[in-house]
């Protein structure tokens, strides 16, 4: 343990006080520093977060651990929230360590926007920091990427003279005031300063998070709940993406986007706002969600401490039973329930489902506690309902209106199901004398045609026959002839000829089908279901070998088909000259996102072929 250490200022960063531990100390050499601090000559000093903390707290006392250093003197908890749990373990493990992938978990290393190639200052926090402990020192908020502002005096951050990307990679760069611009400096005065400014707050509010409180899987339920709040959420649970990507460019426009290296390309499937709502695992930087939290105009720590995670328009679940007549009324026991959309309002409705056979419908989303107990229609009684009124019903110590009270409903339905059953009783009592007729009729015209086949018979009493089929079906086929053997054609077929004859309808159709307004697919099984011709196809193809080359050359994949119904789209947006926009051309054509990346090219190079064709076209004109 070291014999003193230079304890951190607030907010400042570990590599600044082992920087100035190195310049009170008296070491010339900053391995001698490296080897005292971390107990090793090889370690290379990091400015961000760094590595070797366990050895570092063993060194600087036990007023500090891994996780204090890592939450008051890094940059860390300025990315820890937006972490999945996975990575926030590793990196905690890196920075125990020897800090191996700890920027690549973080997603600093490579591709990382905003970069800084220096160390920065607020003059007017430079001031305070003289003034208060009679030296400056390098704040954690100036460091981090995509802030320009100081967050508490609203002023441009300066850079500091010494370069430490320019320096031995074991130097420690130690603020002196001497090299320091500490003039004043008047507020931003630029395009979205007031963005900037708040852009700066919301940033250093973050680096007052509990780094272990939240994850990435927390946040994306959080922005979730608001984006069904706003009504970006389909009934689908899917996020509607094109009318996202429009309101939020309206408030926060591209040519300030752009100039923090987050320009957003509505066109492209993988745009970092896409990835954000909708992908965990994929890793954006923390100015991109600051930019997302400004769109939904939220406080950083109102959103993590008071927005509640999104559950579904109705919760989680299970859901509870509302069947009055079950024992498991009101107790959660329903495990799904199934979303549609209601086409007047478009608000989401949940259908729930029992076991006990009990179905039950209501409008969400849910607002309150007690929506969860609230129906808003009822699809299926079910049989313990329906057995739980024939029970009471038959006490006869309760009224029509006791009765619906009990069970929950109308006295209307009551008195419905109670006419229903007695109607069923009656019925069952005359069925057996309403099939008397129909049986005799169809048993004395087979006695009198004994030379009928059943097909024949049927001619003769269809409505008999019918009534007996649905009703009585086993008395029925006892009692109809047996079926006769299929002739077998003695005829030779000549398949040449028959060859010919498909092909030639063949190319009939394809000419038809090409022609369609509304494309659709050509496979071997239409052509064959729309020619009739579906057994020869599928049983005696080696037969024809003029019609199996011709299918072979028309019948389409999958994805053939999706690239000619998304160049006829272009086509006719071409000739309404519409401009043609390939989200477009996807939506309209119904492609997959992941299909119509494979196809994007193909429909690029088919677009500019024709582009030049109309180019062409108009010149010679």
């Amino acid at each position: 343990m070291l014999p003193f250490f230079t304890e951190p200022y607030p907010d400042e960063l570990i590599y600044s006080a082992i920087a100035r531990y190195h310049f009170y100390s008296g070491n010339l050499d900053c391995k001698d520093t490296l080897e005292e601090v971390f107990q090793s000559r090889t370690v290379i000093p990091s400015l961000e977060i760094g590595s070797h903390f366990a050895n570092l707290v063993t060194q600087i006392g036990m007023n500090y651990s891994v996780e204090k250093l890592l939450s008051e003197h890094t940059i860390y908890p300025y990315y820890a929230p937006l972490l999945t749990s996975v990575r926030q373990q590793q990196i905690m493990r890196d920075v125990k360590g020897n800090g191996k992938g700890l920027y690549a978990r973080l997603g600093m290393a490579a591709g990382s926007i905003c970069k800084k190639a220096g160390l920065y200052y607020c003059s007017q926090c430079a001031k305070n920091d003289i003034e208060r402990f009679g030296e400056p020192y390098i704040h954690r908020e100036h460091q981090l990427q995509g802030i320009n502002v100081c967050a508490h005096h609203s002023l441009h951050l300066k850079k500091y003279p010494i370069d430490f990307t320019m320096s031995s990679r074991i130097e420690f760069i130690r603020f002196e005031q001497s090299k320091m611009d500490l003039s004043a400096l008047q507020s931003v005065q630029a395009n979205y300063s007031d963005l900037e400014v708040q852009l700066a707050q919301m940033a250093y509010k973050l680096l007052k998070v509990n780094i272990s409180k939240y994850s990435r899987e927390n946040i994306v339920k959080k922005y979730r709940a608001l984006l069904r709040e706003r009504g970006y959420i389909t009934t689908a649970n899917q996020v509607r993406q094109q009318e996202l990507h429009k309101d939020f460019l309206r408030k926060i426009p591209n040519n300030f986007l752009e100039k923090y290296d987050s320009f957003l390309d509505i066109d492209d499937e993988y745009n970092w706002l896409k990835v954000l709502t909708r992908n965990i695992k994929r890793h954006v930087h923390p100015i991109r969600h600051l930019y997302f939290l400004c769109f939904l105009e939220q406080d950083v720590k109102r959103f993590l401490e008071e927005v509640t995670e999104d559950q579904g328009p109705f919760g989680s679940g299970p859901w509870p039973c509302l069947n009055k007549a079950a024992n498991h009324y009101k107790r959660p026991v329903i495990e799904k329930v199934t979303v549609t959309r209601d086409y007047k309002s478009k608000a989401p409705i949940g259908t729930f489902e029992c076991s006990c056979g009990f179905v039950y419908a209501r409008k969400g989303p849910d607002q309150f506690a007690n929506d969860l107990y609230h129906i808003g229609r009822i699809k299926v009684f079910g049989n313990v309902w329906k057995a739980k009124l024939i029970e009471l019903e038959a006490e006869q110590t309760y009224s029509i209106r006791a009765l619906a009270k009990m069970l929950g409903v109308d006295s209307k339905t009551i008195k419905k199901y109670l006419q229903s059953e007695e109607d069923k009783s009656k019925s069952s009592m005359d069925s057996t004398s309403q099939l008397e007729l129909p049986r005799q009729i169809v048993l004395n015209g087979i006695n009198s045609h004994p030379d009928h086949s059943r097909t024949a018979i049927r001619k003769l009493f269809p409505k008999e026959y019918m009534y007996l089929y649905r009703y009585d079906k086993e008395w029925l086929l006892e009692r109809l002839p047996n079926k006769k053997a299929p002739v077998q054609s003695k005829g030779k077929i000549d398949w040449y000829v028959r060859d010919l004859e498909y092909m030639n309808k063949m190319k009939a159709l394809h000419n038809e089908l090409i022609s369609l307004e509304k494309p659709v697919r050509i496979t071997k099984s239409l052509i064959g279901k729309r020619l009739g011709i579906v057994a020869n196809l599928e049983n005696h193809l080696d037969k024809l070998s003029l019609t199996a080359t011709y299918l072979n050359k028309i019948c389409e994949s999958v994805q053939a088909f999706q690239i000619r119904r998304c160049c006829k789209i272009i086509n006719r947006m071409i000739k309404n000259e519409e401009p043609v926009l390939l989200w477009k051309v996807q939506r309209l054509g119904g492609v997959k996102s992941h299909h119509f990346h494979e196809i994007k090219s193909i429909l690029e190079s088919y677009l500019c072929q024709r582009q030049e064709v109309d180019c062409h076209d108009q010149t010679t004109s």
